[in-house]
């Protein structure tokens, strides 16, 4: 993996396949540029897919925490990508990419599924009180317990939690449960933040499974409707965890397409 310094130059680990335009996958929690690697590889007959370890994860340095780090870590990352990146964020990554793009990141192609916001009162509430706790089990050095936190809330039955702790891939997602914070901070209160997201002027597409919850599916929508240039589309049959063979041919349609529209016009 290459290495790029952000701003305050912590380095952020990244890896580059394919040929054609520039895509920036931006990984959700508890990812690496490893997960993000079987869309990669679909992508790269298309694109130059860059993947990249989000801060404190993988190959990348930890630094200052904080929303406005990440958003400079996203940002040293599109530069390295070249001219016109287009950039794909899953579920909280789509987060980052969205306040990236808003504080100003010049990208004009934007793709997310499924950023967990929670708007309403209900889950205003619940996104509060899951905060407080994880933070709390944080604070404690309760790793495990943070990463049961985050999978309980994000739909895994508790059978499948027990299942999981004892599995080979346990300690590499406790080894990430500090991030968990991080992609709490980019979600701020779980509310779709309307007024700030009408500077998003890329062409935006909002994607959801649609076997997803009903909540993460009003949320797309509500997401949706906040931006200037966004379309809605739900993928039949997919939930939380979408099928990468199912999600790039309709990523690799909507930037191939708007790049067509764009230089045609």
């Amino acid at each position: 993996m290459d290495r790029i310094l952000s701003a305050d130059a912590t380095p952020i680990a990244c890896r580059r396949r394919g040929e054609g335009p520039p895509l920036v996958l931006v990984g959700g929690a508890l990812s690496t540029a490893a997960t993000d690697a079987p869309l990669a590889a679909l992508l790269a007959p298309r694109f130059t897919v860059v993947t990249y370890d989000r801060r404190g994860r993988g190959a990348s340095g930890s630094g200052a925490e904080g929303v406005r780090r990440e958003i400079e870590d996203l940002a040293a990352v599109v530069a390295a990508a070249g001219p016109d990146a287009r950039v794909f964020g899953m579920a909280s990554g789509g987060a980052l990419a969205l306040e990236a793009v808003a504080a100003g990141l010049p990208v004009e192609l934007l793709a997310v599924y499924e950023p967990p916001y929670t708007p309403g009162a209900s889950g205003l509430r619940a996104k509060a009180a899951c905060a407080d706790r994880l933070h709390r089990l944080l604070a404690a050095g309760d790793r495990g317990g943070a990463v049961e936190l985050f999978l309980t809330a994000t739909g895994v039955d508790a059978a499948t939690v027990a299942r999981m702790r004892r599995a080979p891939l346990w300690p590499g997602l406790e080894a990430l449960a500090h991030t968990l914070a991080y992609d709490d901070a980019v979600l701020g209160d779980g509310a779709v933040p309307a007024e700030r997201f009408a500077a998003v002027t890329a062409r935006t597409l909002v994607v959801c499974g649609g076997f997803s919850s009903a909540g993460a599916r009003a949320a797309t929508r509500t997401l949706a409707e906040a931006l200037p240039r966004a379309r809605h589309r739900t993928l039949t049959g997919q939930m939380r965890e979408v099928a990468p063979q199912v999600l790039a041919p309709v990523l690799a349609d909507f930037f191939a397409r708007d790049v067509y529209v764009r230089q045609a016009s």
